[in-house]
């Protein structure tokens, strides 16, 4: 269809989801007090889209509807039409969102809202056709009826926003409070989880089937308090299946959104960068317990990929990469049987296909997503080759294929930089190189630190967005709470004590833009920002972890360090209002669990007391580092630069350097034990402790 012959509104946006929409004939307004006063003053209804860059029915509706110049035509005369960036604004997408939800049952994106000037919702859905079609009703017809019903039914209308105003208010308000944290009910919300695991292929839940990052992580850490081999062997089970599937891409490294099947075989193809920065730190947790190379590789992989095709020069992460190449949903990703075989060669075209699951008929719509059914140990008793020989021979395979694919058309890649996705970036680097050893991963995560520091914390106001060299967006709760995890993280990688002081910045902004004294909980927004409708308090985990949720976990990390009570009190206080409703849905509360399991952890305080740079106290560190033990405290204290650290934990000023280059000192539940010099001493103390209950 053809294109309007000038850019909208949206071309000067710093989403690159509105600019994709910059050339279309509708006359888009972005969110903002112009569009919303032209809606006052013409007494028009207002059409919000709601979606996000790499959004394939977003992109469906966007093709089929909205550059279409005849409906195009019909919205601009009836309606003021806004599209919103919902990575941009997840606290007005959540808000419109759980009003399409009450409306029709159903939500996601593209979310199609059509409300008052005033912002109330009349009624939503999500993708709609250019016509009837499938039980939906063409978009043009919705787009006259909406308008006709808002022109002669008024009062019912109104009558109708008042009533999902007060469902938004009372899902904002979170009725209810709970008790202390208790093992008892961490025991209850995992047997919950346990009933939905999928025992053939791994996973929670059916189809579509998503990673579940945030309930795995925190059977991760139950598994750490109660050592019970069921929780371990799910965890392995489930992480072997979906990296041995098509939602891991085989070739390039990192994780899809989610599959469209049980076996997690065909993904929805877009990546995003808090599903890697999420799944990698439990590959290598899963490594660091099982000692299984497979999980190391994975992990290694998946943090590779964040570096090669997520991280922009000065230092950032971009958000995602679409779904689509070339209008084609995984075009990028799939392979014929015949090109495959061009590639691979005759003579090794057997081995390549078992080891990556290829058939002639294909696995999806003729074609076929890479996927590894068999372990090598598999492939070279099948094939009866050295398990050497066949790794060579599967490297110069992989070589191949990835050469071939690199000459595609890639993929969009939505080039904004998101602080909370980044924060969780940030951390999965600093655990991958204290578990892998590799340098490359704490140089990018410092660098990350320093942009966002530098870049998007302005005037003690911290931005959400960064594109194209602009700021934009206040910062939500989320986005404070995860960079102050993320610069905990990253202090225990290179011991750098500006980290933690950046990190008890945060959390005071937090208190002073978001916090709720009333009730102890965060908002979602800032105080001083207006908000429609509610002011949500965002206590969900859903895709990435609440800004509460985080904060609980940066509060009991702060009091470990710092030792002021005053953070212990203020994450007790998010966890203890939260608590009924977590004890009722554990699925919307997997990083409360989490936090709450750590809490409930034994606490353990290791401290190093020598010269970072030197061979010995990283002898003791990667001791330290082969264990999986998340309730640690880690600090290295260098005896000829400790002043700064002192002044931040104030527990370092009794470690002393008694003997040798560099010395360990081990504290469990309240026990200390004499320093240990001797880096195998250390791993023997370390390893009695992981294995304690």
């Amino acid at each position: 269809m053809p294109q309007a012959s000038r850019p909208n509104r949206l071309s000067s946006a710093t989403s690159p989801y509105l600019r994709q929409h910059a050339d279309n004939p509708v006359d888009w307004h972005q969110w903002g007090e112009e569009a919303l006063a032209k809606a006052r003053r013409e007494d028009k209804p207002i059409f919000l889209s709601i979606g996000y860059s790499t959004c394939h029915w977003c992109h469906v509706m966007a093709h089929e509807c909205f550059e279409d110049p005849a409906i195009a035509a019909v919205m601009n005369e009836h309606f003021v039409n806004i599209k919103l960036d919902r990575e941009e604004r997840p606290d007005l997408d959540e808000t419109y969102m759980n009003a399409v939800t009450a409306l029709t049952g159903r939500g996601g994106w593209p979310l199609s809202l059509f409300l008052t000037p005033d912002l109330k919702p009349f009624y939503g859905g999500t993708y709609f056709p250019p016509e009837d079609r499938g039980g939906l009703p063409g978009f043009p017809r919705l787009l006259l009826a909406m308008s006709q019903a808002y022109r002669r039914n008024r009062e019912q209308i109104a009558e109708l926003g008042n009533k999902i105003i007060d469902h938004l208010r009372l899902v904002g308000e979170m009725p209810g409070g709970g008790g202390e944290p208790d093992r008892k009910e961490l025991g209850h919300a995992v047997q919950r989880l346990f009933l939905d695991f999928d025992t053939v292929h791994g996973g929670l839940g059916k189809a579509p089937k998503f990673p579940r990052s945030l309930e795995l992580s925190f059977l991760l850490h139950y598994y750490r308090l109660s050592r019970e081999p069921k929780v371990l062997e799910m965890l392995a089970f489930t992480l072997e299946k979906m990296a041995r599937g098509g939602i891991y891409d085989q070739l390039g490294g990192g994780f899809a959104r989610y599959a469209v099947d049980e076996a997690w075989v065909a993904p929805h193809f877009e990546k995003m960068l808090y599903d890697n920065a999420l799944l990698a730190p439990l590959y290598l947790a899963v490594y660091q317990l099982t000692g299984k190379p497979f999980f190391r590789r994975i992990a290694g992989e998946t943090l590779d990929f964040a570096l090669t095709d997520m991280q922009n020069p000065p230092g950032g992460f971009y958000a995602a990469w679409d779904a689509d190449s070339e209008g084609v949903e995984g075009k990028y990703y799939v392979w014929s049987y015949s090109e495959f075989g061009q590639v691979v060669g005759r003579e090794n075209l057997d081995l390549a296909a078992a080891a990556l699951g290829v058939t002639s008929p294909g696995n999806f719509e003729g074609a076929n997503i890479l996927t590894r059914p068999y372990s090598r140990e598999e492939l070279a008793a099948h094939f009866s080759l050295p398990p050497e020989e066949m790794q060579e021979k599967l490297d110069k395979i992989f070589h191949s294929l990835g050469q071939v694919r690199a000459r595609r058309i890639k993929p969009h890649r939505d080039e904004k930089v998101i602080v909370s996705w980044n924060g969780l970036m940030i951390s999965a680097l600093a655990r991958g190189f204290q578990v892998l050893g590799n340098p490359e991963y704490r140089a990018a995560a410092a660098r990350a630190a320093r942009f966002i520091l530098k870049e998007m914390l302005r005037d003690d106001t911290l931005h959400r967005i960064w594109s194209g060299g602009r700021v934009a967006v206040p910062g939500l709760s989320e986005d404070y709470a995860a960079l102050a995890n993320a610069l905990l993280d990253l202090y225990e990688a290179d011991f750098d004590p500006h980290w933690i002081a950046q990190a008890r910045r945060l959390m005071e902004l937090m208190d002073e833009h978001f916090l709720d004294p009333a009730d102890g909980l965060y908002y979602y927004v800032a105080k001083s920002q207006e908000t429609p409708l509610v002011r949500s308090k965002s206590v969900f985990d859903q895709t990435i972890p609440s800004g509460n949720s985080l904060a609980a976990r940066v509060l009991l990390r702060l009091h470990r360090l710092t030792e002021e009570t005053r953070y212990q009190e203020r994450a007790l206080g998010i966890i203890r209002r939260l608590q009924e409703q977590a004890q009722a849905n554990p699925w919307g509360f997997g990083y409360l669990w989490l936090a709450q399991t750590i809490y409930l952890t034994p606490p353990l305080d290791l401290t190093l007391v020598g010269d970072p740079g030197g061979a010995a106290l990283k002898a003791l560190l990667a001791g330290a580092n082969r264990y999986f033990l998340p309730e640690r405290r880690l600090v290295v204290k260098n005896p000829a630069d400790c002043a700064a650290l002192e002044g931040l934990v104030p527990a370092a000023r009794h470690y002393t350097l008694e003997e040798g280059e560099a010395v360990a000192y081990v504290c469990r539940a309240m026990t200390c034990f004499p320093g240990i010099s001797n880096p195998q001493e250390l791993e023997k103390k370390l390893e009695e402790v992981s294995s304690e209950q």
